[in-house]
């Protein structure tokens, strides 16, 4: 249980840092005050503080956002990319098929593990907002962002996990060579 709840803490943290780095570094401009960087800038206005509009709407679409490339890098396909390749892999249409459900079933569920993070991260931004935040409240609050957090990563991950069961050896190798690595 300990290692499980690292795991989520370590996902949800390391998805917040890039989320707001992204957010800070890559769809912003970067304010300067007093001769200062002022990088959150503007970013005050946001409904969820630790969210963009675009970071929204990927988590309501199912979208991935880069939260299976420790799969996607280590040479388990993704469902997605492999429909998008489904020609050059010469899929049947068994696996193509098998695909196509792997990748509806991962698609609801990130939309409905996806509306959890916005949730977790909208109360966790409210107990800011509110000023109501406390040390025991923060610490069920990040836990539960965290975790939510989490079980969408393991959710993308464990779709690219079931696509080994669906590709030969020789597609995933094919695979991987047609999308560059």
């Amino acid at each position: 249980m300990k290692r499980t709840l690292a795991f989520i803490v370590l996902a949800g943290a390391s998805f917040l840092a890039s989320a707001q780095h992204h957010a800070a570094h890559g769809h912003h401009e970067q304010a300067t005050r007093h001769g200062q960087h002022a990088p959150y800038a503007g970013l005050q206005q946001r409904d969820i503080k630790a969210l963009s509009e675009q970071q929204i709407a990927d988590l309501r679409a199912g979208r991935g956002m880069s939260l299976a490339l420790p799969a996607e890098l280590n040479g388990y396909p993704g469902p997605a990319h492999a429909l998008e390749l489904a020609d050059p892999l010469r899929l049947s249409p068994e696996q193509r098929a098998k695909t196509q459900a792997l990748f509806d079933t991962m698609q609801q569920e990130a939309r409905t593990l996806g509306e959890q993070v916005i949730a977790a991260e909208r109360a966790l931004d409210r107990l800011f907002k509110d000023r109501r935040v406390a040390p025991e409240s923060l610490a069920a609050a990040t836990s539960r962002a965290a975790a939510a957090h989490g079980q969408l990563r393991e959710s993308h991950l464990r779709y690219h996990l079931a696509m080994m069961d669906v590709l030969t050896p020789e597609q995933v190798t094919q695979y991987n060579r047609l999308r560059g690595y």
